[in-house]
């Protein structure tokens, strides 16, 4: 958020909030806070964050009610109780916004709340009438900063100037020319050197033109910019400093910065809108899309590094067993040293002890066997479901879904990948709460049947062993991580198309997706079983009939059913 969203919406709160009276103070993370406010039409919310990736401050929706019991928030509850919200003040080209609060409105200001929005630096400081902190969201320490460490109790001081020229609507276009000419960098450099206020991403959008046409003429010298380039970014800086002045703000998505809070030369200053708070709706709709997909990416990279790390071990020791089994065909030569060793003629004591030391280790050997191969049968059936892991994840990362659909099935992903790693699968009450319905691929085949493909672990065990009904044909790709695919034919007698297709569909779901035939695997629904003891999704099959499929042709079926998917299946 930059001083001129900054300054957008502020232009929209002010007149919407104050004055209000403050009610509810709550912590939804570390680095953000909600505060509650009531004027006389409505109860109104702020989202503060001081989050080093996203700082912002923007009006939202009710959010559910959790992180009361924090600190910061019990301080803030106690501190700004019985208070009114009298001021939002923003002074200069600082990213930096006091929330006043007095018992009355013209009263004397009893308490402050400071936001500071700058990048990595953001804090939050509540202040008393003395301006000392009472409160803060963190600590800075004197080997954090060397210009300003602050602590609870001492006296708030500003962050230090900023540099460069405030920008003014008054200066002639000579003055401004001659400012960014003064050294010889690229434009980007020297409009974000020589003014305040000028972030990235304005700095495009003062650029004009397309994202390709704007970052060319920033990454240019300001030496080498023709009369022409002068004058359209001398036009649209005025433009945008007439709108800072006047109040006249917007909000927009655009590719080259993501949203803009101010018209374009082209557009003219925005006419009125009727939605109330537009700018800070728009705001918050960008940023939790924007933050969503950043924890969706977060999130996934961190289960992706987990399991492959569980997939290493898990080769490594099947490995170790492995060899192991290896050692136990030398057995037989261990017996027939033993057997020469008491062959002998007249064989001495020291012989006969080393016979029976190598029959002992022998038959220790032989034995072994009974417990090795239920080892290397667990370590292999933990590989094939790591690797179905891991291919859920990668199917995640390509899908189309909705950021919220696909954080619930990562969650679900997560939850099975955790009772995997502990090698201890989840109880059936476990199963339930933690998937209560899950949310398979549905889609139709040519010929009209239902189709159900599963997207993680507790889905292919849903569609194969609890939901599918006899007549039902079960698909997966032969000796290859992939999906479950169910293909519904107890409701009607399948064509050939139809099986084509759900084949079509297990071959894009594996791992082998990339190759132009897999061979898949069809059998009734009613010979699968579930193997005891191991991991949700995994069953063995009775017979089936192997078909050869184009995962080519299942991804031109899936986009074109893709306006019409659905997650839910009738029950």
């Amino acid at each position: 958020m930059d001083l001129t969203s900054l300054r957008a919406v502020l232009s929209e709160l002010r007149p919407a909030l104050l004055p209000s009276r403050f009610e509810k103070a709550q912590q939804p993370d570390a680095h953000s806070l909600h505060l509650g406010f009531r004027t006389l039409e409505r109860r109104f919310w702020l989202e503060l964050s001081w989050q080093a990736e996203a700082p912002r401050l923007m009006a939202i929706e009710a959010p559910p009610k959790l992180g009361s019991g924090s600190t910061l928030a019990q301080q803030l509850q106690h501190g700004l109780s019985g208070l009114a919200l009298s001021e939002l003040r923003q002074e200069g080209w600082e990213r930096v916004v006091e929330l006043q609060f007095a018992p009355r409105p013209g009263d004397p200001v009893q308490r402050t709340l400071v936001l500071e929005l700058m990048g990595r630096h953001s804090n939050l400081f509540l202040l008393d009438p003395d301006r000392r902190v009472v409160a803060m969201a963190r600590q800075v320490r004197a080997n954090q900063s060397r210009l300003r460490p602050i602590g609870t109790g001492d006296l708030y001081s500003a962050p230090p100037p900023l540099s460069g020229c405030p920008p003014e609507r008054g200066e002639s276009f000579e003055h401004w020319k001659a400012q960014l000419l003064l050294l010889p960098t690229s434009l980007k450099q020297a409009l974000q050197s020589a003014y305040q206020g000028i972030s990235p991403a304005l700095a495009l959008q003062l650029a004009g033109g397309t994202a390709h046409e704007a970052r060319g003429l920033l990454s240019m010298a300001v030496g080498a910019l023709s009369e022409a380039e002068w004058e359209g970014l001398w036009q649209r800086w005025q433009q945008w400093l007439t709108c800072l002045e006047q109040d006249q703000f917007c909000f927009e998505r655009g590719p080259e910065s993501g949203y803009r809070c101010w018209p374009s030369q082209s557009q003219g200053l925005p006419p009125a809108t009727e939605q109330a708070l537009a700018i800070n709706t728009g705001l918050a709709s960008y940023f939790q899309g924007t933050l969503q997909a950043r924890q969706l990416q977060q999130r996934r990279h961190s289960l992706s590094q987990k399991l492959e790390q569980a997939l290493a071990r898990e080769r490594q020791q099947l490995l170790q067993q492995q060899d192991l089994l290896q050692q136990v065909e030398g057995s037989d030569a261990l017996q027939q040293q033993a057997d020469a060793l008491l062959c002998l003629p007249d064989p001495s004591r020291e012989q006969v002890n080393e016979a029976q030391k190598l029959y002992n280790k022998a038959r220790k050997l032989r034995r072994s066997v009974a417990a090795i191969s239920p080892r290397i049968e667990q370590h292999l059936g933990q590989i094939q479901q790591l690797e179905e892991s891991l291919l859920f994840l990668e199917l995640l990362a390509t899908g189309n879904a909705p950021i919220p659909e696909q954080l619930e099935q990562l969650q679900q992903l997560d939850d099975d990948s955790a009772a995997l790693l502990q090698r201890q699968p989840l109880s059936r009450r476990e199963r339930r709460r933690v998937v209560e319905t899950p949310q398979p691929l549905t889609l139709l085949t040519p010929g009209g049947l239902t189709v159900q493909v599963g997207r993680n672990h507790r889905q292919n065990e849903w569609i194969s062993l609890q939901q599918a009904r006899k007549g039902d044909l079960w698909f997966h790709a032969q000796e290859c991580p992939g999906s479950h695919v169910v293909l519904k034919s107890s409701a009607a007698v399948p064509e050939e198309q139809d099986l084509q297709s759900a084949a079509n569909l297990a071959a894009f779901f594996s791992r082998a997706r990339g190759n132009s035939r897999v061979a898949v695997m069809m059998t009734p629904c009613e010979a699968l079983q579930r193997i005891p003891g191991a991991g949700p999704g995994t069953v063995r099959h009775r017979g089936g009939e192997v078909l050869w499929a184009d995962p080519q042709q299942a991804s031109s079926l899936v986009q074109a059913a893709a306006p019409n998917l659905s997650g839910a299946v009738e029950s």
